[in-house]
């Protein structure tokens, strides 16, 4: 087999470049793993950046996303008994953010590729890059019960932190940046209304809580919960009334419950590696950068990764610019590690990292103060949120 640009990873990073890329009639193969339903099954991210909701646009998928999707333009930050509402539209001169799933992300984009015609191979066994500082690198897997050779110009790594793109490159040619939290985020999906038309992040003393919401209809909420903790040991029943004790008690009143139809328990922990190009593999997304959720970043960072990385190929294979293939990681980190920034601080600033009143719990509380007293520390909450603008090529 043969392309222009292979793409291992059939999430929503590997979905998008591979739309992107075929609109501007430059050919690519998407392989994966997994299976599609597999891909499908994936919970996770629903805010979208201003940036990602216009580069979904570019790339022809937003017909569902503009009919089901949450236009959002302000969320609520809770602390010390005080609600402050963040307007993002008033902030940032009209940019706003998008709440619609990533699941329902993935699946406009694999129904977009199948009705291009577009090549993606699931279920794709031992997928193994090649001769990546060449002109002419490759990848072998087996598919099919066959062993398949699919030689390319250039290889998109879409894999994620545990994938085969970064393990592909040598140790010593990488440099790795990983700050570990010592809790997680115990989630919950329910097929219940919001508590709020907004999110609410809120700090308590009994640890951080988020209400956010998939549609009208269907609510995610998340817990501060020690690393130690088991999801089997969080009943239903326990979850709605943690999750009261730390709303205000005029939230706590709305909330609606029920049973849950996703619990899980995820870790939260920054990490970035550099360079993130090697030869002509680039990576895209979590095989490169990995940001806490608080900030509403780690999807929407992988977009800002596409955009980098197809705007480059088009100026490949328009206009003969190879001379921009090695700007790609300059570029890329220059934005990561802004996002990492703001995850890092929205993290720092609302979660218990001690059982008891300290320093550091006063220094959250003079901060988050500080930042909603005026329209200057508010404006740059809201400008991060949005999403700050995508670094050019040139």
């Amino acid at each position: 087999m043969k392309t222009q640009v292979a793409i291992i990873g059939a999430g929503p990073s590997g979905l998008l470049l591979g739309q992107l890329l075929h609109r501007q009639g430059i050919d690519n193969v998407i392989v994966e793993r997994r299976s599609g339903e597999y891909v499908l099954s994936r919970i996770r991210a629903g805010v979208l950046e201003q940036g990602m909701v216009d580069l979904l646009r570019e790339a022809g998928v937003d017909q569902r996303m503009d009919a089901e999707g949450l236009p959002h333009d302000g969320f609520e930050l809770v602390f010390d008994n005080h609600r402050v509402r963040v307007a993002l539209d008033e902030l940032t001169g009209g940019s706003k953010v998008m709440v619609y799933g990533q699941t329902e992300v993935t699946r406009d984009l694999m129904e977009a590729r199948a009705a291009a015609g577009a090549t993606t191979l699931y279920e794709a066994e031992n997928v193994q890059p090649h001769d990546l500082e060449s002109d002419h690198p490759y990848l072998t897997f087996e598919h099919n019960g066959e062993t398949v050779r699919l030689e390319c110009d250039y290889i998109a790594g879409c894999d994620g932190y545990h994938g085969v793109s970064r393990q592909s490159i040598p140790q010593e040619r990488l440099k790795e940046f990983e700050k570990v939290y010592p809790f997680g985020w115990l989630g919950v999906l329910s097929d219940t209304p919001p508590v709020s038309d907004e999110l609410i992040y809120a700090r308590h003393e009994r640890g951080f809580s988020l209400c956010s919401m998939r549609s009208a209809t269907r609510s995610r909420y998340y817990l501060q919960v020690p690393l130690d903790e088991k999801v089997e040991d969080w009943s239903d029943e326990r979850f709605w009334e943690e999750l009261k004790r730390r709303l205000p008690d005029e939230v706590a009143t709305k909330l609606v419950t029920g049973p849950s139809i996703e619990k899980s328990i995820a870790p939260l922990r920054s990490y970035v590696v550099e360079p993130m190009q090697y030869g002509r593999l680039f990576l895209v997304g979590d095989a490169a950068h990995i940001v806490p959720p608080t900030g509403a970043k780690g999807l929407n960072l992988a977009a800002s990764d596409v955009n980098t990385l197809y705007r480059l190929m088009v100026k490949v294979y328009q206009e003969g610019r190879t001379d921009l293939i090695e700007r790609y990681s300059q570029t890329c980190l220059k934005r990561i590690w802004k996002a990492e920034r703001f995850s890092w601080w929205m993290t720092s600033m609302l979660h218990n990292f001690s059982d008891e009143e300290d320093f550091n719990s006063r220094m959250q509380l003079a901060e988050l103060d500080y930042v909603t007293s005026s329209k200057a520390g508010l404006t740059t909450i809201a400008e991060n949120y949005v999403g700050l603008p995508y670094e050019p090529l040139e």
